[in-house]
């Protein structure tokens, strides 16, 4: 019976509670495989989750009717998933929750949500950066990355700062001066990346910058700006076509799905995957900007 197991096991505990060779309870953990901790120096197991991690282990797993999203954020992929949510009604949950790139992958970690989106970085080395980064996280070695699309990242001003920046009256790097007023976005997110990046090219830092807001996700970013309140903070040229405001292109990145592979097939997973190749989909991107489909839901990476 359950209540004879303590709600947090060790590796002897759980060997006997799931009928395993105690090392193979020590390799399923090191692999991140197994829903375990190692805070206090050794591993405990919490029986709750163990359980869940059963569940998920039967069938590609019991929570078919939900899809839970997080990490970074992005105009078109939230369009998905509201287009996904009015069409499933009360059948299925479906949800997106711009957390940044590091805290949804964190979430995935622990099973709090069943995918993550990310970007970190240039899209010509995503293919290094974006597993480098993935495998710092438990569980890494279950899951698969799935290429969503590429987009423009860059500098989302008023349209004001876009003109005179076009007509080279004013150059990107003038808009480090401190009467330029920056919303940001939290620590862990992509854009965050981007941004350090730009600024270090720049002899600059986060630091140097006029910082009057932060902002956790891309839309709160430009209604800022959109109100006035802020005058440049980076972000994608999709946030920036979606309030009409102006963009100041900084790099293409690539943007991108981690998932568990044990419910890669699951209907929903695979339905969003879907809805991004449809031409309707990808022509509201077009319009939205700076956007490129080619790739669209190929597997570019596993932790096999």
């Amino acid at each position: 019976m359950t209540e004879a197991f303590p709600t947090f096991m060790n590796a002897k505990q759980v060997a006997e509670y799931l009928d395993l060779n105690e090392k193979k309870v020590y390799a399923l953990a090191n692999d991140g495989l197994l829903p375990a901790t190692k805070v206090t120096g050794k591993w405990l197991f919490p029986r709750a989750m163990l359980d869940k991690w059963l569940l998920e282990s039967c069938h590609h797993g019991a929570l078919t009717d939900r899809l839970l999203i997080a990490g970074s954020d992005d105009p078109l992929l939230q369009m998905v998933v509201g287009e996904m949510a009015n069409k499933l009604g009360s059948t299925a949950l479906v949800g997106y929750t711009s957390t940044g790139t590091r805290q949804g992958l964190a979430m995935l970690s622990k099973g709090h949500v069943d995918m993550c989106a990310i970007h970190w970085g240039h899209a010509e080395e995503a293919a290094l950066r974006h597993p480098a980064l993935i495998q710092q996280y438990a569980g890494h070695k279950n899951w698969v990355l799935i290429h969503a699309f590429e987009r423009q990242q860059g500098l989302v001003v008023a349209h004001d700062i876009a003109e005179c920046v076009n007509n080279r009256s004013i150059l990107p790097q003038e808009l480090l001066a401190s009467r330029w007023r920056w919303a940001m976005r939290q620590e862990g997110a992509g854009s965050m990346r981007a941004l350090s990046e730009w600024l270090h090219n720049h002899a600059c830092t986060l630091e140097m910058l006029n910082q009057v807001d932060v902002c956790n996700s891309e839309r709160e970013l430009a209604s800022c700006i959109a109100r006035g309140q802020a005058d440049v903070g980076c972000a994608s040229q999709s946030t920036a076509g979606e309030f009409g405001l102006g963009f100041i292109p900084l790099c293409t990145e690539a943007f991108e799905l981690v998932l568990p592979r044990n419910i890669y097939f699951r209907t929903l997973q695979q339905q969003l995957l879907q809805l991004l190749s449809e031409p309707d989909i990808q022509a509201k991107g077009d319009q939205l900007g700076g956007y490129n489909f080619a790739r669209t839901g190929r597997q570019v990476w596993s932790g096999k």
